[in-house]
């Protein structure tokens, strides 16, 4: 690819630390200066852009996306493709997706199958995170191989999907204790999967068979127990926790409480429990109610995003994702009798960057460097991708996003560039707005087109022991 010289000139440049008005100079798609009335030569093949009155800061990270994910029957509709493009209209620069084998398969294959699905397609630079389904010295041979050789530094273990995914507690310190030794992030799915089996069970017998149904199989308690048994264990083998899309009022409260303990533990609220709540499951439309069906669910409590951005804001939780896992009305219909049948998931890549902005920086519970802390830096530190990603420096990768705080837009299923026919945000108006998207120093989305082909985004290794994880971890260890 032809690197193109980018002079973003006259912005307000907005870190996790700190905002300064300053020019940015990229070159081969890394940052070469940052600094006031920058005039860099030769003129000639320079592209600048202006960017006076906006904010220029660092392209978003999601933490948690899975593309044409094979699950319940079904593929998510948004491949590596239409994912990863529908993330850069929305001011995200890099996604980190999920490989899944299945109970008795092989890691490093599953790591294979997905890095194959997503190199030739991906419009921006993603990493993969590794689950672990099962327990044996074959998974623990592989985790290590993963580590050292592939670049991968965080492994999830689900708490739920009983007899699909599910690891038992022996195996959670088992998969924690490697981890740990590895220098790796744990990651949980946290619900307590035996309660939900019976609880559906309970549902269906009674006839309840809608969408209202996963709600009530899976009540946020369900949450917060296992959130609360994760913690617990992470924290009996000394191993760094991270818990992934945090759904609830009190799964929330006990992962605020864990890092007030100074447990060393990180909570991921997404998109769609930011940005909207679970009265939609009792909908009279079935195919509006169906569409809202993710694990953990959405709350019924309609104060709940509220809630949780607040403490998103001051730093009880840590980063954000989307869980996007796109299913459309057609594939949700396999679940039309029956809701433990409804594919799991939710769209987010697109809209996360402006759901946040709307519902945190608009209103008034964060300010703008918090802003870019939840969605992108605190992900570079905790997954060892920092400050090459989430920052605008010197040296840093040239993942950048001009952004106009003064610009709305309502979200739309006609207009989002998703491959789903349902948008959980529907009609929801947003103030701030992406309005470039820089990816590796190239101007991949602009003024509403792109400029992408697939396969230009990369896959990005992650080095084992992330300092802003493991310092506090090691030092426990000494002490």
């Amino acid at each position: 690819l032809a690197q193109q010289r980018l002079l973003i000139k006259g912005g307000k440049v907005v870190n996790d630390d700190c905002s300064v008005v300053a020019d940015v100079y990229v070159e081969d798609g890394v940052v070469r200066q940052v600094g006031p009335n920058l005039n860099p030569e030769p003129r000639t093949g320079l592209i600048v852009l202006d960017a006076t009155n906006k904010l220029v800061i660092p392209g978003g990270i999601d933490t948690h996306t899975h593309m044409q994910f094979p699950f319940m029957g079904s593929r998510s509709k948004d491949d590596f493709y239409t994912g990863t493009k529908a993330a850069i209209a929305g001011g995200t620069t890099m996604i980190i997706d999920f490989a899944i084998p299945q109970k008795g398969c092989s890691l490093t294959e599953a790591f294979d199958t997905w890095k194959s699905w997503a190199d030739p397609k991906v419009c921006c630079d993603y990493a993969l995170h590794v689950a672990v389904t099962w327990w044996s010295s074959k998974v623990k041979e592989e985790m290590k191989s993963l580590v050292q050789n592939k670049g991968v530094n965080s492994f999830k273990m689900f708490m739920a999907y009983k007899d699909l995914y599910m690891v038992n507690d022996e195996e959670l310190y088992a998969a924690f204790s490697c981890c740990k030794e590895l220098g790796a992030v744990a990651q949980v799915h946290a619900e307590n999967g035996e309660l939900i089996a019976q609880g559906a069970k309970k549902m269906l017998a009674m006839g309840i068979t809608g969408p209202e149904g996963h709600e009530l199989c899976r009540p946020e308690e369900v949450e917060a127990e296992a959130t609360q048994r994760a913690i617990t264990i992470a924290n009996a083998v000394n191993c760094p926790l991270f818990v992934v899309h945090v759904m609830s009022k009190s799964a929330a409260r006990v992962i605020s409480n864990a890092r007030r303990e100074g447990k060393v533990v990180y909570g991921e609220p997404i998109a769609a429990s930011l940005g909207t709540d679970g009265t939609n499951y009792w909908n009279k439309d079935w195919a509006h109610a169906a569409a809202y069906v993710m694990g953990p669910p959405l709350r019924p409590d309609p104060s709940t995003p509220g809630f949780l951005m607040n403490l998103l804001a001051n730093d009880d939780l840590s980063v954000t994702g989307t869980d996007n896992c796109t299913f459309d009305i057609c594939q949700k219909a396999l679940g039309k009798d029956d809701f433990t049948k409804i594919p799991n998931g939710v769209n987010g890549v697109e809209d996360r960057m402006s759901v946040i902005w709307e519902k945190g920086v608009y209103s008034g519970k964060m300010d703008e460097n918090r802003f870019v802390a939840v969605t992108s830096t605190n992900a570079a530190k905790i997954f060892n991708l920092y400050p090459k990603k989430g920052r605008i420096a010197v040296d840093s990768d040239a993942d950048i996003v001009i952004w106009d705080p003064k610009a709305t837009r309502t979200i739309s299923a006609k207009t989002h560039h998703q491959a789903n026919n349902f948008n959980i945000f529907e009609g929801m108006v947003c103030h701030g707005v992406p309005v470039v998207t820089v990816s590796r120093g190239k101007v991949v989305y602009e003024g509403g087109a792109f400029n992408v082909t697939a396969g230009e985004g990369k896959y990005v290794s992650r080095p084992p022991f992330p300092p802003y994880v493991y310092e506090r971890v090691k030092q426990r260890e000494q002490v």
